[in-house]
């Protein structure tokens, strides 16, 4: 660990990322409380010709704002990692290209094709556990003080699979937490600070249980005036009311994906028809902002980031970084180990669950309530999920097989096994452990 007098030194793992000028930005505004003496952004060399182009952008971001941040460009991991006191992951195997896939094989099985939830969520994770987890050995050898914040999905997999497998101090982090308490702020005109949603669930797939505006819960004036929240990259669909006043809470825009299921399948099947899936749309927005990254004369985040479905991702991983490193003990909503919060849940599962932030780590506060009809699909996806993570540690395809049947969106083991061996085949390259005896030969 650096000396703190002498700032700090970040590695930024997929720092050629179309979100990494938020997260400088985040750096810049917080410089005076959280000296950033080196910011290393690590990229592959598939990802060596954006990594240059967003690495430009963030020198010259850093040069106007006069700070001494020093901006290092590497593929070499190992460099950026060692004595880091801070490693952020915001990685995708397989690129844009394996996400297209994701969402394209499932839809003509009659299954939901999506990045982080079902079929989909499922080869994202067996495609990125081993990666992260190797990530996380050069993390143990070469900083083993620092902590990794992870902001590469599925979150809570992830997550979960790094407490599970490594002994590195490791947070998730989502954006739909913040987005939430923007628009809370949003909704009654107040600061941020101000507001404070409750969080009960596990990564896309929680439920606001209440939302304090200046310690005043309008929860209930928000489901009985019908608000409507949802994020770019989900369709804005209404939730019925009936529905969401038995519930008394708020789902999160990826539980639609459940609770309206034929209706969210039918919207992306011609969301594939005429504009392509989101993978493809998110292409053509990445290929507008790098576009706007190479102008020599920029020098800051172009607001065009804000339309890119993660936006606020990098401004939930600087407010967790500064409150880290100064002790802050103030409340954000994070993904960790549950240990005694969801007694229906394994005590080893990541939640995502407000916690307050301290100098050695977050303490999660137990929500005032859980509904019980939540607790059946909290359970049956953390299962899948927990079934996931062994599959992508093992490539073993019974256990495959088990997640994707128990997932609550695949309607039946026959669909399941036909669709698993097609995305096991599409994603060969990228699951050396399915494909085991293969390599041998």
């Amino acid at each position: 660990m650096s000396n703190p007098n002498e700032g700090l030194k970040v590695a930024v793992i997929g720092g050629g990322s179309s979100y990494t000028p938020e997260i400088v930005e985040g750096f810049i505004q917080k410089y005076n409380e959280m000296p950033i003496r080196e910011l290393w952004l690590v990229d592959i060399e598939e990802g060596k010709h954006k990594l240059e182009i967003v690495g430009e952008l963030a020198k010259r971001m850093v040069k106007k704002a006069g700070i001494p941040t020093e901006v290092h460009l590497t593929l070499d991991r190992r460099e950026a990692i060692k004595d880091a006191d801070f490693v952020t992951t915001q990685i995708r195997v397989g690129l844009l290209e394996a996400r297209k896939r994701d969402e394209h094989i499932p839809i003509k099985y009659g299954v939901i094709g999506q990045e982080t939830t079902g079929p989909g969520g499922m080869m994202k994770a067996l495609r990125t556990v081993p990666v992260i987890l190797d990530i996380c050995r050069d993390i143990e050898e070469l900083a083993p003080n620092a902590w990794m914040l992870n902001f590469t999905n599925p979150a809570g997999i992830v997550t979960e699979a790094v407490a599970k497998y490594s002994k590195v101090k490791s947070i998730g982090l989502c954006n739909s937490p913040i987005n939430f308490q923007k628009f809370l702020a949003k909704q009654y005109g107040v600061k941020q600070n101000e507001t404070m949603p409750e969080f009960v669930g596990i990564n896309h797939l929680h439920w606001v249980t209440a939302a304090y505006v200046n310690g005043e819960d309008k929860l209930d004036e928000l489901i009985d005036g019908g608000k409507e929240y949802t994020a770019s990259n989900v369709t804005a669909m209404d939730w019925d009311y009936d529905f969401l006043s038995s519930l008394r809470a708020i789902p999160t825009y990826y539980l639609r994906y459940f609770y309206m299921m034929n209706e969210m399948f039918a919207d992306i099947k011609e969301s594939l028809e005429k504009n392509g899936t989101r993978a493809e749309v998110v292409s053509r927005v990445e290929a507008e902002l790098f576009e706007l990254y190479k102008d020599e004369n920029l020098q800051e985040k172009p607001k065009q980031l804000e339309q890119r479905g993660g936006a606020y991702y990098s401004e939930a991983a600087v407010n967790l970084m500064y409150s880290l490193h100064n002790n802050v003990q103030d409340i954000q909503t994070v993904n960790v180990q549950n240990g005694n919060i969801y007694d229906f849940l394994p005590a080893d599962a990541s939640i995502e669950v407000n916690c307050v932030i301290t100098g050695h780590g977050p303490i999660p506060l137990p929500p005032q309530r859980v509904p019980n009809h939540i607790k059946g699909l909290l359970t049956a996806v953390k299962t899948y999920e927990e079934l996931t993570i062994e599959a992508a540690l093992t490539g073993d395809r019974g256990l495959a097989l088990q997640a994707l049947v128990h997932h609550p969106l695949v309607p039946s083991v026959s669909v399941a096994k036909d669709m698993l061996n097609e995305m096991l085949e599409a994603n060969r390259k990228y699951l050396p452990n399915f494909f085991k005896e293969e390599a041998k030969a």
